[in-house]
């Protein structure tokens, strides 16, 4: 996957997750949730185009980090929906198994370069 193919992709990420958010129900619970995961979900692809453009080897390391822990907590906030029955399993699966590929492809990344360092 190229650079740009991955920042579009965690775009995209960010907007799905924008709109599973809007389509929340209004409970103190999904409200508290929604708010976190809109949050850490569109971090990603933010983080994402910091790390591509970071001063040096290692501030892009540093903010690969911060990218594969904003898609990892991504995941939990849409499990928490998931365990917490505000949302049906067919609505977030799809969102969770990406915020999954995700973290496992920042987290690939970081130790690569850190190897190449």
């Amino acid at each position: 996957m190229t650079p740009d193919e991955l920042k579009k992709r965690t775009k995209q990420f960010g907007l799905r997750i924008i709109r599973l958010v809007e389509a929340l129900p209004k409970t103190k619970t999904a409200i508290a949730i929604g708010n976190q995961l809109v949050r850490c979900g569109t971090s990603v692809g933010a983080n994402h185009r910091a790390a591509c453009r970071g001063r040096s080897k290692a501030d892009s390391i540093a903010k690969l980090g911060i990218v594969e822990e904003e898609a990892d907590e991504s995941a939990y906030w849409l499990e928490m929906l998931l365990e917490a029955k505000v949302l049906r399993p067919d609505s977030v699966k799809g969102l969770i198994a990406e915020a999954d590929e995700l973290t496992a492809i920042m987290a690939t990344s970081r130790k690569t370069a850190k190897l190449n360092g």
